[in-house]
């Protein structure tokens, strides 16, 4: 079922009697195979909403992120949370929306000097579990009424509203960009230099380890962007700072710097590779050993400093127990849908939080028909 308006929309989310399947462009089917009337948001599409000067942009749920992004860039901006495109991670097609990255929080290597998704989202529209049609937070920067509700919507999946429009901070386009490269360090060494990359005064938009695909060997990368003059003085002076671990390797040319980021971005590393896909989120001094515990076979890909690693392992393999007791979570991001069947594909919650998580699905989805089971 694709709907074309927001009235359309609560109209059948009352009416219906079946679980709903909620989809935006379909590019990201994370979580278990899910049964149920497939409703498309693709309808609701379009930019109601944009002032450059105050840095605030409104859209329908359903617009296409590339069409956002055109938008923006037209005027000299961005989303600066950089999200990532999942298609080649996933093996799927269709084209990404605005809603489908705030259902999901999606936010990318930037994320360490910029904030997540959830951080630029001022004010969202969406229908409730029961038909109706909740507005929270606002259009413009100043305005924060409710803004607890609005980011409680990001990162929810659709299992406590189907978003019908979101409001967002954008920010200015930087002017230049570098990468710092290491080659050859061990992820203990990797993290290290990141930490002290980040801890530094030079302002760091991006900090990523590859500890070796098929095929590849370890690169340790750090970003820096602003004006021409400041990413030049703070690339060679953070060159000084790193030269303890070795040769640090300086690239400027924007399409090259930009292929690099893209790729971290997107893992790209993985997406050729037949195995399943991990992603967790840890305290980074704690990422070296995790990733030293894992099961033989396994890949890692540090990002945000070691906080977002990203592992391909064996397909069927339960990754979250053969690492046992950890601090952080781990979510099953690629693998079949007979392993998303059989493991969690989200983290268990502890029982504290499993309640509150229980009472908000109780209050906002009283009947249980938007994306039940999706997150357990």
């Amino acid at each position: 079922m694709t709907l074309k308006s927001e009235s359309e929309l609560a109209q059948f989310v009352a009416d219906t009697m079946d679980p709903l399947v909620i989809r935006g462009g379909g590019t990201r089917p994370v979580g278990p195979p899910m049964v149920g009337d497939v409703l498309s948001l693709g309808g609701l599409s379009g930019i109601e909403l944009y002032e450059p000067g105050a840095l605030t942009l409104v859209a329908k749920s359903g617009t296409p992120l590339a069409e956002v992004e055109a938008a923006l860039a037209a005027q000299g901006q961005r989303l600066a949370f950089e999200p990532m495109d999942h298609r080649g991670l996933l093996g799927t097609q269709g084209t990404p929306t605005i809603g489908g990255v705030v259902a999901t929080n999606v936010s990318g290597p930037r994320r360490v000097q910029s904030g997540a998704c959830r951080d630029y989202l001022l004010g969202v529209r969406f229908v409730d579990g029961a038909g109706s049609i909740i507005k929270n937070g606002g259009r413009v920067m100043k305005n924060v009424t409710g803004y607890d509700l609005v980011k409680l919507m990001a990162g929810s999946y659709g299992t406590l509203g189907v978003l019908s429009e979101v409001s967002l901070k954008v920010l200015p386009q930087v002017e230049t960009a570098a990468s710092l490269m290491i080659h050859g360090l061990s992820d203990g060494h990797a993290i290290k230099a990141l930490s002290g990359a980040l801890g530094s005064p030079y302002e760091i938009s991006g900090a990523s380890h590859i500890g070796g695909g098929p095929g590849g060997a370890p690169v340790t990368f750090i970003r820096l962007e602003g004006f021409e003059n400041s990413v030049s003085y703070r690339l060679g002076r953070l060159q000084d700072m790193l030269k303890t671990y070795g040769e640090v390797e300086a690239e400027s040319n924007p399409e090259t710097v930009a292929a690099q980021w893209r790729a971290i971005r997107d893992v790209e590393v993985f997406h050729d590779d037949p195995r399943d896909v991990w992603r967790l989120s840890v305290k980074p001094s704690d990422a070296p050993g995790l990733v030293a515990r894992m099961p033989a076979g396994c890949s890692a890909v540090y990002d945000w400093g070691g906080g977002l690693i990203w592992v391909a392992c064996a397909p069927g393999m339960d990754l979250r127990a053969g690492l046992g007791d950890f601090a952080g979570h781990a979510t099953l991001i690629r693998a079949s849908a007979a392993t998303r069947a059989r493991i969690s594909v989200f983290h268990p919650e502890p029982a504290p939080i499993r309640a509150i998580t229980a009472g908000l699905r109780a209050k906002f989805d009283p009947r249980g028909i938007l994306n039940p089971g999706l997150m357990g």
